[in-house]
């Protein structure tokens, strides 16, 4: 389990410490913990706080981290300030479907949803419903294993944290998580349904990535996990992986490749959703904990150090961009100006990508 600890969350530099926070609290499985109710504090110290994700809505940048911070961007990075978010719970994940309409997932199994850019939030599904809703999929799989891992899930209460979130419009969206959670959703977020019981995950292993494109999903996990639905998330099967060590996240191109990357500076791309896998070299001794694709279908994973590694469309060679300050990195976004905006455990910061 010493990867559990060292990197249990999707982006391992920035979420290894938080996660022995909120697996460890049995103590609060007989009621709601109260930071889902308490909104989080506006504080000028937020604009220094860790974050942990961030992304675009529209022109405007909208990053996520501990304690509910959410901080907005409309100058591209160069400023910003906190909005207003119902809940104190960590916040590890964002994503936007268009320039309004977005989400956000955390600790607790927390899922946030945002109709104006990310300004304000409502709560969605906190961890003691996303339990609940699991040992329902379970009862109706009538698989006793099952059945009896979703009660443990009721019994330990809301100390599961969500690790990413995939949305392909403003209905249909998928999150994924500790031991074994996913849960989709087709209206919105109004309501979720868990899929976990579906998964060939046995071991319940974390879930770090997804991605999703038409009716193919692909899920990337701890201990080299890898599964895939090809009808929209009716079914998985697990595939074969190249790696048996963690995958902390999982990044997809313009042209639909897959990248999943994660310790020990692993990176893999496959060409064929996920079939196939080709090891990219990144050189790095330690983890890539962040990657996004780029508008020309390439892409950029960002290493625990801060370095950023540029791949191209169509090839498997990796430019490294030597970071200027050593900084854990734990999501990246473009900005409208083309500027590389980056999520640390000291704040947000900018990186200037070389013309391509």
């Amino acid at each position: 389990m010493a990867e559990v600890t060292a990197g249990v969350m999707r982006r391992q530099a920035a979420l290894a410490g938080l996660l022995a926070w909120s697996t460890t609290l049995p103590a609060w499985a007989a009621s709601v913990p109260a930071v889902l109710s308490q909104p989080a504090l506006l504080t000028p110290k937020a604009l220094g706080a860790a974050t942990l994700a961030v992304a675009r809505a529209g022109d405007r940048l909208v990053a996520v981290g501990e304690r509910g911070t959410v901080l907005l961007s409309d100058d591209h990075g160069a400023s910003w300030r906190q909005a207003q978010v119902p809940v104190q719970a960590s916040l590890t994940a964002v994503c936007f479907a268009d320039a309004r309409t977005g989400w956000a997932a955390g600790h607790l199994g927390v899922i946030l949803h945002s109709v104006d850019g990310g300004a304000t939030w409502q709560k969605q599904l906190d961890g003691v419903q996303a339990a609940e809703l699991v040992k329902q999929a379970a009862q109706r799989s009538g698989n006793a294993e099952a059945v009896a891992q979703a009660q443990r899930l009721v019994e330990e209460g809301a100390d599961k944290p969500f690790f990413d979130l995939e949305f392909m419009d403003a209905q249909r969206g998928f999150a994924v998580g500790a031991y074994n959670l996913m849960f989709a959703t087709t209206d919105g977020g109004k309501t979720w349904e868990a899929l976990g019981p579906r998964l060939p995950n046995p071991k319940s292993l974390h879930l770090y990535g997804v991605r999703a494109r038409g009716r193919t999903l692909v899920v990337a996990g701890e201990q080299g996990l890898l599964l895939r639905s090809t009808d929209g998330g009716a079914s998985f099967n697990a595939m074969a992986s190249p790696y048996k060590g963690s995958f902390f996240g999982l990044l997809q191109t313009r042209g639909g490749a897959l990248v999943a990357y994660g310790l020990r500076g692993t990176a893999y791309r496959s060409t064929d959703e996920g079939q196939h896998w080709d090891k990219l070299n990144t050189g790095l001794p330690m983890a890539v904990g962040a990657g996004m694709a780029l508008p020309n279908g390439g892409f950029v994973l960002l290493s625990q150090a801060g370095d950023a590694l540029v791949g191209a469309a169509d090839g498997l060679a990796l430019k490294r961009i030597p970071a200027r300050e050593p900084v854990p990195v734990s999501g990246a976004a473009l900005a409208a100006d083309g500027g590389l905006v980056l999520a640390s455990l000291r704040g947000m910061r900018r990186m200037e990508l070389p013309a391509h």
